[in-house]
């Protein structure tokens, strides 16, 4: 028999917590305008899951426990380390040994694709209306999740753009400056912080902008678009699917950003800066400027405040830097919010009841009782809450009994949790007006077999390329030729693909 004062443990703490909570999602009210779900929870869901935790939490364990209590469903999970999740999914497929939930996260896994479209999994896009919170999920989301059309498994719901850009605002006060709002304020403020003296210690030692490695397809790449550049793709106005790194956009943000790097307001090192690296400078304040998550503020300061409990560091948060004539706008860095399928096997789930079942019991997982037992486990004995702030009351015990539970929730953005942590709160609020701007890789749907085959090694050329010409080896022409060379080594092919492709689609 279940421990019935476990259950009543958990519900009690997801009351309050609710108290904590600013509400994004739906709360599973069967008489939503989204429809009813009619359908029991299935009785028991056997569930490869992914692990981003150093061990597996027990089966019988607080969390374990008190979700098969609330869904009414009983749960075997099958734990598989995130760092061999295509080994051992590729593994599953080519044996047929799925579970009949499989947390399928490595979205561009080639294998995994090819297995979506023959069939192996459930296309379940017909069914979600019928759930008050699955018919919910945000349209971009589904679009991004769809291949060839069809939506083979539970879109697992991330925020759709995270992004922006952090300067230290104790720096824009020494030196008399406003928080920047366009691309021409951010370039004037990255020379400020470059050749004034904004830590005040009259010295020659700050840059403006702390890039890294990852600059083509993050940092950089989140400053193009406010240029107008599309999120690694974007369609043409005669419906032709081109890559980002050949329009014009994307070459008017390199010229500007070049310039800033001449002028030493780019770190010399980015090219081969590692993020360790990226984040050590920045708690050292050797720069000033970061394009990144807007939730990262809050690392940065702990991570200065572990080295000087008295840093002054101050961090301005930004989501609306925008350019000349062009509309305000943010690259989504998590594919149009989407992280993966929680996809059901159709040699596991053998019928429509079965499946229906199934989606009831993930439809379950998105009330925010669930969720909030998904994120801070049990009031009492993994968190408290004060002045409805969460505040974890053990961290190892949390680790091991939550924590793993984390990377399995079907969305992350059924609620905010308040937090007592600076800029968290901030970071959340920026970060869910970013929706309503976020501009999305179009290609996300849509089928390209040249592009399995060879994208990864066109890419890393014109990686390759642009970091060429942002440390000056190339000029503009040079640049351009070097994406040229890349058409006959299939990247015309992939363009041809993917046009038809987005054709047939419309």
């Amino acid at each position: 028999m279940r421990n019935q004062s476990r259950l009543g443990i958990a519900v009690a703490s997801v009351v309050a917590a609710a108290l904590a909570l600013t509400a994004c999602g739906s709360s599973g009210d069967p008489d939503d305008d989204g429809g009813t779900a009619e359908t029991k929870p299935a009785e028991s869901v056997t569930w490869m899951a992914m692990l981003h935790t150093p061990t597996t939490p027990e089966a019988d364990g607080p969390i374990q426990t008190a979700l098969e209590e609330y869904t009414g469903t009983k749960l075997d999970f099958q734990w598989v380390p995130d760092a061999s999740k295509d080994e051992k999914i590729n593994a599953a497929l080519a044996s047929d040994s799925l579970a009949d939930i499989t947390s399928i996260t490595n979205t561009s896994n080639t294998s995994v694709r090819q297995a979506l479209k023959s069939g192996q999994f459930w296309d379940v896009e017909e069914y979600l209306k019928d759930y008050p919170n699955l018919s919910k999920i945000d349209e971009k989301t589904i679009a991004s999740a769809r291949v060839d059309g069809h939506l083979y498994g539970v879109p697992i719901q991330k925020p759709i753009a995270r992004y922006g850009v952090l300067v230290r605002q104790d720096w824009l006060d020494n030196l008399g400056l406003e928080v920047p709002h366009t691309i021409e304020e951010l370039g004037e403020v990255a020379v400020a912080f470059t050749t004034e003296d904004p830590d005040g210690n009259g010295q020659d030692d700050t840059t403006g902008f702390i890039d890294r490695l990852e600059s083509f397809k993050l940092g950089f790449k989140t400053l193009a678009g406010y240029f107008g550049a599309g999120n690694n793709w974007e369609i043409t106005d005669d419906d032709e699917v081109v890559p980002t790194f050949q329009t014009d956009e994307f070459k008017e943000a390199m010229e500007w950003y070049r310039g800033l790097y001449e002028q030493g307001a780019v770190n010399s090192e980015f090219v081969t800066m590692q993020k360790q690296n990226q984040l050590d400078a920045i708690a050292q304040g050797k720069g000033g400027i970061v394009v990144t998550g807007l939730f990262e503020a809050k690392n940065y300061m702990n991570l200065a405040l572990s080295a000087d409990p008295n840093t002054p560091m101050k961090w301005a948060l930004i989501n609306d830097i925008t350019f000349d004539n062009v509309p305000r706008r943010i690259l989504s860095d998590t594919n149009g919010g989407f992280g993966g399928w929680l996809a059901m096997s159709t040699t596991q789930v053998k019928d429509e009841a079965e499946l229906k079942s199934i989606l009831a019991f993930i439809d379950k997982l998105l009330d925010e009782e669930a969720f909030a037992l998904m994120s801070n486990g049990i009031e009492g004995e993994h968190y408290t809450i004060d002045d409805g702030v969460v505040t974890i009351i053990d961290q190892a015990k949390w680790e091991q009994e939550v924590q793993p539970y984390n990377s399995s929730r079907p969305s992350d953005v059924v609620t905010t949790f308040k937090s007592s942590a600076p800029y968290v709160n901030e970071g959340s609020e920026k970060i869910a007006e970013n929706a309503e701007f976020a501009v999305i890789d179009p290609t996300l749907p849509l089928s390209s077999a040249t592009f399995d085959q060879s994208w990864s090694t066109i890419q890393q050329a014109a990686n390759d390329a642009y970091n060429k010409y942002m440390v000056g080896q190339l000029d503009m022409d040079g640049y351009e030729d070097a994406i040229d060379a890349l058409s006959s080594q299939g990247l015309d092919k992939i363009i041809e693909e993917f046009t038809a492709a987005y054709a047939k689609s419309k």
